[in-house]
């Protein structure tokens, strides 16, 4: 089982005047425990990286979903409530649930986050959407066969 994971990375980069300049970016990756986030982290973004790069901070984060749409390039966290009745009290209870949709704004993530999650049985309200920090996530890293292995190697 994996698990979602935020690292703070700090590294070099050239800006547009030509100057280097210290950056600290937030990235998300799929791993299977914070060792494998950090060596997950340092070789995706570890390999564009100038100078000096260095993981400041690793937390595990929960999101039930993420939704990618690669032609977008913000993220926006939407926490949903799900409702859900006691029948013993008859009193309803709400469930709070995170997702991640890359999105090119607000009204794309709202539009996103409803044509992926509309389908659910499930009843649910949108309780806030919020644009974060995330500069890029690494799903699941599958496993690479022989003949992918070698032809990175050529």
């Amino acid at each position: 089982m994996s698990y979602w994971f935020e690292c703070k990375v700090k590294y070099d980069r050239n800006a547009e005047d030509g100057a280097m300049h210290t950056v600290s970016e937030l990235y998300l990756v799929d791993a299977h425990s914070f060792t494998d986030a950090e060596a997950r982290i340092v070789e995706e973004v570890g390999g564009f990286a100038r100078g000096e790069f260095e993981v400041t901070a690793v937390r595990k984060v929960k999101y039930s979903d993420v939704f990618f749409h690669k032609e977008c390039d913000r993220w926006y966290k939407v926490k949903t409530n799900f409702i859900t009745i006691d029948e013993k009290t008859a009193v309803e209870k709400r469930t709070a649930s995170f997702q991640l949709v890359q999105a090119a704004d607000f009204k794309d993530a709202l539009e996103k986050f409803i044509a992926c999650f509309g389908g659910t049985l499930a009843d649910y309200e949108i309780a806030s959407i919020t644009e974060t920090m995330i500069m890029d996530v690494f799903g699941a890293n599958i496993a690479e066969t022989e003949a992918d292995k070698a032809a990175k190697k050529k």
